[in-house]
């Protein structure tokens, strides 16, 4: 295998400083790129099917496993950059000391082209704006083995990069899909896909609605909660009882109440 790259040493470097743009929505947009920091992240990348294209790395701090990482990501045409300093710094997040971020192509999301089984488990993500909690949803969604997540007139795109580092990477383990309300519902009545909405004012409790067919989990947005475009009918609002003095869970906390109660009626899958 061919040698690697020159080590990148300096912030100013052009391949350095276009992955730092990367941190901005509208340059991910335009590159069709984001950041992937950390070992575990960019392993499901890879095995998710995600196409790297450019791995910074600190050679030095490579164990068995990152090599055996950095190997793979050359047979699928990386380009491997060996990175140290205030270089690979600028690149990380936060205290991460992995030693290893990667640039990768975002994938198709449009909701036409998802590919669903015929019973479907699905989780809609309406308005949310706060990478963590999207990141935290996803993992959720993976746990409890959901089939798709959609974000439906997001005002973050899934593939932020501190939505990535939240999920753990289990973004990449999940088909996802996104577009406006409007495409979303569309789609989902194209596919007889019953809606649930989670609203506090709903008369049914979740535990008493059926979650056994094909079903959309509907969430709104952290501040705001659900719009006026999921109307009942044909949605089939629930709540959640709020026994304290607060009236909503944080949206993670609600997806995956939503989702285990989903799964416990329908199974273990197997």
């Amino acid at each position: 295998m061919a040698p690697y790259e020159p080590e990148i040493t300096s912030t100013k470097n052009p391949r350095v400083r276009h992955a730092v743009g990367l941190r901005e929505r509208r340059t991910r947009e335009e590159a069709g790129l984001t950041l992937v920091d950390g070992v575990r992240e960019l392993e499901r990348a890879i095995a998710g099917g995600a196409r790297p294209v450019e791995v910074f790395v600190d050679l030095a701090r490579l164990d068995a496993r990152g090599r055996d990482l950095i190997a793979t990501a050359r047979e699928r045409g990386a380009l491997v950059l060996p990175t140290s300093g205030a270089a690979l710094d600028r690149l990380a997040y936060g205290d991460r000391a992995e030693g290893m971020v990667a640039t990768i192509s975002v994938p198709e999301l449009s909701v036409g082209a998802l590919r669903l089984p015929d019973n479907p488990l699905l989780v809609v993500l309406e308005g949310v704006e706060k990478p963590g909690n999207l990141g935290a949803v996803l993992r959720s969604a993976d746990a409890a083995g959901a089939d798709a997540v959609i974000a439906a007139d997001p005002r973050t795109d899934l593939f932020n990069p501190n939505a990535i580092r939240a999920s753990l990477g289990a973004i990449f383990a999940l088909p996802l899909a996104a577009g406006s309300s409007a495409e979303v519902q569309a789609e989902l009545a194209r596919r007889g896909v019953q809606v649930l909405t989670a609203r506090v004012d709903a008369s049914d409790l979740y535990t008493d609605v059926d979650l056994t067919g094909p079903v959309a989990i509907v969430l709104g947005s952290e501040a705001e909660g659900l719009t006026e475009r999921w109307p009942a009918p044909p949605a089939h609002p629930v709540r959640l009882p709020m026994l304290g003095v607060g009236d909503s869970l944080n949206v993670s906390i609600a997806a995956a109440v939503l989702l285990y109660e989903a799964r416990r009626q329908r199974g273990l899958p197997g």
